[in-house]
């Protein structure tokens, strides 16, 4: 098998192209090939396929190291594209993806960057999911015997968001499975903590469904810009500074879609046999 390994901001990932080859994986397998001590390592895998829908030029699968498919990644988008374009399937600097969750633009920038258009944030409670009829900007869990408000939006997929003073001393690894595990959450969800600096910048720790904490991710930043704009909190453009490097995030009021600038970085190319 065939893969190229990619990160965007440290947030890690194998690419299988299934335009060429033709490679269907197990949730074993993709269990046994993501461990870092013995097999390639990685924090998601994504595939690259033709796509089968008339004016999108690819299709684009999730799966976290667990082996479970997922509908978005948006870290995982600015490499998908930065891989189309750097092997030669397309010559385009606008490519439309087809998710499990809807369709993404991409646009391929200058200096490895791209431009993810994220599509409209749905802050609606059947949409995201959570088990609520009613939305609220903030909603409130008993975690721990601890009472924790959040926010909750779904970016192609869900996520909770959850304000702090100091995301350094937060306990992301306490606090998160639990919330994960809560029946709030019937499909779980992606736990942000966000620490607001102004504004126009905020620090980001993203504990993600399948992968645990990870150093960077893209659709984890659009939610937290999003419910932080929701709240009136932050402006309708913010850099957002996560472990692995910063992202540019903006809400365009002209079209209510959600976008992320960001860097992609391809790694190397390999082959495993399994």
């Amino acid at each position: 098998m065939n893969f190229s390994k990619m990160h965007g901001l440290s947030n890690d990932f194998i690419i299988i192209e299934n335009i060429t080859q033709n490679i269907c994986l197990t949730s074993k397998e993709i269990q046994t090939i993501s461990n870092r001590y013995t097999g390639i390592g990685f924090d998601q895998l994504l595939f690259v396929e033709k796509s089968t829908q008339s004016g999108i030029d690819f299709n684009y699968r999730i799966f976290n190291s667990d082996g479970k498919e997922v509908e978005q990644c948006g870290n995982g988008a600015r490499c998908f594209a930065h891989f189309l374009y750097l092997k030669g399937f397309t010559k385009n600097k606008r490519i439309s993806v087809s998710t499990k969750k809807g369709i993404l633009i991409l646009s391929i920038l200058k200096n490895n960057l791209i431009k993810v258009n994220m599509g409209k944030p749905d802050f609606k409670p059947y949409n995201i999911p959570i088990s609520t009829e009613k939305f609220r900007e903030k909603y409130s869990l008993l975690i721990k015997n601890k009472k924790v408000s959040f926010g909750a939006v779904s970016i192609g997929n869900p996520h909770c968001v959850i304000s702090v003073k100091n995301i350094n001393t937060t306990l992301v690894d306490i606090l998160s499975p639990s919330i994960q595990k809560n029946n709030f959450f019937p499909n779980s969800v992606n736990v942000g903590f966000m620490e607001i600096i102004n504004s126009k910048k905020i620090k980001l720790r993203v504990y993600e469904r399948g992968s645990k904490e990870t150093n960077a991710c893209g659709s984890g930043a659009c939610a937290a810009v999003a419910v932080g704009i929701k709240q009136n909190l932050l402006s309708n453009k913010v850099i957002v500074e996560l472990k692995g490097g910063k992202l540019e995030i903006f809400w365009k009021k002209e079209d209510n879609c959600i976008y992320m600038i960001g860097q992609a970085t391809h790694v190397y190319d390999g082959v495993i046999y399994l």
